[in-house]
Order: C-alpha cells, then structure tokens, then sequence
C-alpha cells in the first residue's frame, strides 16, 4: 500500500484503515509525495491532496469499498 509521503517514515509500518464500519490492518509499501505528483514508480499520478491511501483490491474488498476504474467506470 502507498501513503502521502513524510520521508519514507511509515514504510514498513502497520496501519489501520477504516471504511464502512470495518478495519483492515495494512503494511506500508511505499510513500509519493502526492502534492506534487508521483514518477514512474507510482504510475505517474496527478498531484492530490494529502490524504490520499493506494491499496491492495483485497483491503478495498474487506473494508467492502466498491471498486472503481481511474475513468469512472465500474
């Protein structure tokens, strides 16, 4: 999972997410800074606010967030 970046301090770390009523524990792979936008690595997405969590389908799926295309198609 990649998470907004603070120098690559939680990478390797636990964290919680919650949706849904539900809680998925998740190991963090890498950090972007994602208020300037990501490179290569981290498939060149647009600059987001700060707050953003890129994860595995399995913790959308447990969490039972509903997956969506980047185009807004299901």
């Amino acid at each position: 999972m990649a998470v907004p970046h603070q120098n690559a301090m939680r990478c390797g770390h636990h964290i919680k997410i919650h949706a849904n009523g539900k809680t998925v524990k998740a190991m963090v792979l890498d950090e972007c800074d994602s208020t300037i936008g990501c490179d290569s690595e981290h498939s060149y997405q647009p600059p987001y606010p700060n707050n953003i969590v890129d994860a595995s389908k399995a913790v959308w799926k447990a969490l039972g967030v509903k997956e969506v295309m980047l185009n807004g198609d299901e």
